[in-house]
């Protein structure tokens, strides 16, 4: 049984063995464990004490004579206040935001696959994969050799006493100072210790992973000068997942993601702080002996190499980019569920409307919506029990789906090609070509690329949330969807959806502010050396709280059309409709009155996260696809038609067939007379 803890914000894991011990031994396990880690310097209060042990989870304190086994389970957070820290609030706040999580639950089991990278053929998905522990890394032989070839020219320039900027020279401002062959080992550290000066929160384990194994495919590629024996100690600290402290703000974006990249070769050098899921936080030092791993010793030209490239906006991108079109398939659902709910026509998504204007997200998502809400495929009472009403026409948020979502999903796939492209690309400086035998200072660290394509996703998918907080009040909205206020009985006594819609709406605002482009933005640094840059930090860091928020009102939007269904029954949907509604009544059953409400929201924003309304009704999906030639729905006066009212398919040649039977009763009749 393992249990993390932490004491002063330093992670320990405390092996207890069968959980017989009480929590008393723990925390002052734990204590002695904090105390041993620190330098010799360090001289702690004699009378150092545990003042009391609480679960990072909700905060309870915990009796020090329960047995740990009882209060506890393997792979639990505790947080341990000492003594004289308990007037502190910042050290006695138990309930922390940053749990080194791996897996569900702070579970990690080390992968047994690898990923052979080559610096040419990494997808942003396989890149996420990465992130989440699901592989190691390997090199293949082809990248070893070019890696090789590569350090063998830098070797070569230092021994001629060349002067090449990066390898013999100083850095920015510096570039034209020459500095001696005994210097250029201090030379590389102390490069990446000053430009170790990052701030904010550290990365959780997830991006830090997905930022070392990126930095590692670019290196892969060859054209650095790394040496292979550095590369495959990155590679070592990867699969085991020892990951260096690494704060989120301290980029401009060019050259490149000089601060956080860093902060991670310093931990890699056994500086700094670092964690691994068996020894939690601790000295980078300790936690690679822990690992039998020995810190880098960067030599010439390997320190530039280590943290020159966009590899922090391409990272936090690529998770972003990934997240996003989870959320995005998502919604186009979510979107024919609400006009479903609020009665509305799909003859607005015919295939030849869409052929008139063929924009390819737009004629996805109007495929989409046809194969949800076909009727005569999969049977609506909802659509048959409105067929004849006076509507004229749905709300745009309803009628122009195609074309709102639609573009989303197509700047997400411009998105995905740029991304994709930077996640397999040299973006040191200076470059070695190997095979030219040159050296070529340019400037692809700059990382207006991927800072441009993080600020087009995030106004592309804030669209979605836009969209779906109007049809979010469309449901609560009595005056739009016929149904009770707020989606709850006894309204008044009860305030059903009204703040949640509230939720929905101060998301959407914040998202508004949030998409301004960063990439708009440049401040010249190092002395008017670097006088243009990306601002690509915060465009990666926003898109991705702006995916975050987009997960949560579509969230919101799926609550509230499930809870508005509810309202319609005994009549049902469409069969796959039927399964959303299922799959989100696993985790949240309907409101007969008023309840705690975000335990839902949080319960559905990890449905749409883990794409499980996908999975819900991907099956029919694909067998409408695959079985549907001619499009049929059953019509009614909102299908805008001129005459009387239109006869489904199934019903005209129901018809056809009557009145042919009549024509030939007819002749037979006629032939005898």
């Amino acid at each position: 049984m393992k249990i993390s803890c932490r004491v002063r914000g330093d992670w320990f894991q405390v092996h207890c063995k069968d959980g017989s011990d009480d929590i008393r031994w723990l925390g002052t396990e734990a204590l002695r464990r904090y105390i041993k880690l620190k330098p010799p310097s360090f001289i702690p209060n004699r009378e150092e004490t545990v003042h009391d042990i609480r679960k990072t989870v909700g905060g309870a304190i915990l009796d020090p004579d329960d047995q740990i086994k009882d209060v506890l389970d393997d792979n639990d957070f505790i947080s341990i206040v000492l003594e004289t820290d308990r007037n502190d609030p910042k050290l006695t706040q138990a309930e922390i935001k940053y749990v080194p999580e791996q897996i569900a639950g702070g579970k990690l089991e080390l992968p047994d696959n690898y990923l052979h990278l080559d610096g040419n053929s990494l997808s942003t998905d396989d890149l996420l994969q990465l992130g989440k522990g699901h592989y190691k890394i390997r090199l293949t032989k082809e990248s070893e050799d070019k890696v090789n070839d590569a350090r063998k020219m830098v070797e070569d320039i230092v021994k001629s006493h060349q002067a090449v900027y990066g390898i013999t020279t100083g850095f920015g401002k510096f570039a034209s100072t020459f500095i001696e062959s005994d210097k250029l080992c201090e030379l590389q550290e102390n490069l990446i210790r000053s430009h170790a000066a990052g701030v904010g929160k550290a990365l959780t384990p997830n991006k830090t992973r997905m930022l070392l194994a990126l930095r590692i495919n670019v290196l892969a590629k060859g054209y650095s000068g790394i040496s292979l024996k550095v590369l495959k100690q990155l590679i070592d600290a990867f699969n085991a997942s020892c990951l260096p402290w690494v704060p989120e703000k301290g980029t401009v974006g060019a050259s490149g993601d000089l601060a956080p990249l860093s902060h991670l070769a310093l931990g890699l050098m056994g500086e700094g702080q670092m964690w691994s899921p068996e020894t939690g936080w601790g000295e980078a030092k300790y936690v690679l002996e822990t690992h039998n791993l020995t810190p880098i010793k960067p030599q010439a030209k390997e320190g530039l190499a280590l943290i020159n490239g966009t590899q922090l906006i391409t990272s936090i991108g690529s998770e972003a980019l990934e997240r996003a079109c989870i959320a995005a398939r998502q919604a186009d659902v979510v979107a024919a569920l609400t006009l479903e709910v609020l009665k509305g026509t799909s003859r607005a998504f015919d295939s030849g409307v869409h052929n008139l204007r063929p924009h390819k997200g737009q004629s996805l998502v109007a495929k989409r919506l046809r194969s949800l809400l076909h009727s005569e495929t999969y049977p609506s009472e909802i659509a048959q029990s409105h067929r004849f009403c006076n509507r004229v026409q749905d709300a745009y948020t309803l009628r122009c789906c195609p074309q709102v979502h639609g573009v989303v999903h197509d700047t997400l796939e411009f998105v995905r090609g740029i991304l994709t492209t930077e996640i397999n690309s040299a973006t040191d400086n200076p470059i070695v070509f190997s095979e030219r035998q040159e050296i070529i200072s340019a400037g692809n660290f700059h990382g207006e690329y991927p800072a441009k394509a993080c600020d087009y996703l995030a106004i592309g998918i804030h669209e979605l949330a836009a969209m779906s907080e109007r049809r979010t009040e469309r449901l609560v909205n009595p005056a739009y969807s016929e149904l009770p206020a707020f989606l709850v009985k006894e309204g008044g006594l009860n305030s059903g959806f009204m703040i949640a819609h509230c939720t929905a709406a101060a998301l959407v605002s914040e998202n508004k502010t949030l998409c301004h482009p960063a990439s708009v933005d440049s401040l010249s640094t190092s002395a008017g050396t670097e006088d243009h840059v990306s601002m690509g930090g915060f465009a990666a860091r926003k898109a991705l709280e702006v995916v975050r928020n987009v997960e949560k009102v579509i969230a919101i939007e799926l609550l509230a059309a499930c809870q508005a269904i509810e309202f319609l029954r005994p009549l049902k949907t469409t069969i796959p409709l039927e399964e959303v509604i299922k799959t989100v009544r696993s985790v949240a059953r309907p409101w007969d009155k008023d309840r705690f409400m975000s335990p839902d929201i949080d319960a559905v924003t990890k449905l749409i996260r883990e794409e499980k309304i996908w999975g819900a009704i991907k099956t029919h999906m694909d067998h409408y696809n695959s079985s549907q030639h001619i499009e049929t729905r059953v019509y009614s006066p909102t299908s805008y038609t001129v005459g009387p009212p239109r006869l489904s398919s199934a019903e005209s040649s129901g018809k056809k067939r009557k009145q042919g039977q009549s024509d030939a009763s007819m002749l037979t009749k006629n032939k005898k007379k």
